[in-house]
């Protein structure tokens, strides 16, 4: 796999080596590799940011929520998650606007993946030694997910649900395999349904604690956290 990049009108061109295909690193063969004191000169992984638009937003504001979930044991790549991550933050800026959304990605790429590179020029097979020496240095990150495992996560107005639905539909498809769009029953990242949450903060029950809430319950000694 050979690409031609192309430099400055006055420079030469040359020949680097392509990435290989997300298949040879799909599948979870082996153990977990992340990056320690014997796994050292790990590149950094793609995507670096994890939170999106409206992240210091309370959680009272955006009700709806909408998650990827993965519908295979795998690993993706920190390309792939930064591609998915792009897709879906342009598609909502557009169609909902900046303020109206704040998009979490839920896994991290701490695999790190390994290649075993092979000389590919005039006079190689007198340089490499074959299968001798194949453990490969390492050339990139993944996440390994599970099944069921959510990936990405959406809190927004119960106006944009639609909007939200295809931009993750959208980002889906930048992952191998075949995943889930699926519409939380729950109130934004909270782990209460929205019913429950209604009546919970009808009756001053819910102690905010910025995206997410915690239950306030009648028991205990009366202190400055649980008396209200």
């Amino acid at each position: 796999y050979q690409r031609r990049v192309h430099g400055s009108p006055g420079d030469t061109q040359h020949w680097t080596m392509g990435r290989r295909p997300g298949k040879c690193y799909r599948y979870c063969k082996n153990k977990p590799y992340p990056k320690s004191r014997f796994c050292r000169g790990v590149p950094d992984a793609k995507i670096r940011i994890y939170d999106v638009g409206m992240r210091k937003k309370d959680a009272n504001e955006y009700p709806c929520c909408v998650h990827v979930i993965s519908g295979e044991r795998q690993q993706i790549s920190s390309e792939a998650l930064e591609a998915g991550r792009i897709t879906a933050n342009k598609y909502l800026i557009k169609f909902a606007g900046k303020e109206a959304f704040h998009m979490r990605v839920r896994v991290h790429p701490w695999h790190v993946l390994r290649i075993n590179k092979m000389l590919s020029c005039a006079g190689a097979d007198r340089l490499q030694t074959g299968m001798r020496g194949a453990f490969g240095k390492p050339t990139g990150t993944a996440a390994r997910v599970d099944l069921g495992q959510i990936l990405l996560s959406v809190r927004t107005r119960d106006q944009f649900k639609d909007q939200t639905v295809e931009a993750l539909r959208r980002c889906k498809d930048k992952f191998a395999g075949r995943h889930l769009v699926v519409v939380s029953r729950n109130w934004g990242f909270t782990g209460i349904e929205r019913k429950e949450y209604e009546t919970l903060r009808a009756n001053g029950d819910l102690a905010p604690k910025g995206v997410h809430v915690e239950r306030r319950h009648r028991r205990g000694r009366i202190t400055k956290n649980n008396y209200y």
